[in-house]
């Protein structure tokens, strides 16, 4: 097993927006990572990134979000084109787990056509009919699409074994957005969980700061504790969402973890 680790290009913010209430009118550049894992029984995408359309015109795709969250990407950083690099081509693709459907996440729903897309249930729900504080988050145009939607229900679900041999195991993790999910890859190097936006950075896991966007903030405190768990307890490596400092040290594609 393979797990490749790439970047949609960054955004820029106020880091007030990542760490709540800190360091605000401090600009700070994050990586937008998604993940791919080459398992034996199936190729596995974790999260899309942006649409190949911010590329083109982020603001004519995202709107007044540019002017918060400000894209850097190129149309080389897009999934589709991205994995290729690696022999990968779009119909090899045989599951996406979206972390959640934020518009930095969601960016390439229904270019994989043989793909199963895995999403919780009331993340889908929500995503149609979130209130105005979130709305913005999420674009119609990236997740409304006919594909093959698996369906997780919350706690129901929790730790699904994906191909039942422990290697890729599903968390749920929500507050950031009500349907959160983390992924976490046993691999011979060690076990590693991709948070998705469950944590945006070190200083979230190390310290009492909060992230600056979050759905249910005593949810968003429930998933950060799980992976301060995985991390003390079990020994796993917690790779942080939005991190740049920890972007640093992650092996990008071509180079891998296996």
């Amino acid at each position: 097993m393979k797990m490749y680790a790439f970047a949609c290009g960054t955004l820029i913010t106020d880091k007030s927006l990542i760490t709540f209430g800190r360091d605000m009118g401090q600009k700070f550049e994050v990586p937008v990572p998604y993940y791919l894992i080459r398992h034996p029984r199936g190729n596995v995408l974790f999260d899309l990134g942006n649409s190949i359309e911010v590329a083109k015109d982020a603001k004519k795709h995202w709107g007044a979000v540019v002017d918060v969250y400000t894209p850097t990407m190129k149309e080389e950083d897009w999934v589709v084109n991205n994995i290729q690099t690696v022999g990968v081509k779009p119909e090899d693709i045989d599951y996406v787990i979206l972390s959640h459907l934020h518009l930095d996440h969601a960016g390439a729903v229904g270019e994989f056509p043989n793909a199963k897309y895995i999403v919780q249930k009331e993340e889908l729900r929500w995503a149609y009919t979130a209130e105005f504080y979130q709305r913005a988050a999420y674009i119609r145009a990236d997740f409304d699409k006919n594909v093959d939607w698996w369906m997780l229900d919350g706690h129901k679900d929790d730790n699904l074994d994906l191909f039942g041999d422990g290697t890729l195991t599903i968390w749920f993790t929500p507050g950031h957005s009500p349907g959160g999910q983390s992924l976490v890859v046993k691999l011979n190097e060690g076990t590693f969980v991709l948070t998705g936006d469950c944590v945006y950075t070190r200083e979230i896991l190390e310290e009492n700061v909060l992230p600056g966007l979050g759905w249910n903030q005593e949810l968003v405190l429930a998933s950060i504790n799980r992976m301060r768990r995985a991390e003390k307890a079990l020994g796993y490596t917690v790779i942080t969402g939005h991190d740049p400092d920890v972007w640093k040290t992650v092996k990008k594609a071509p180079q891998y973890y296996q």
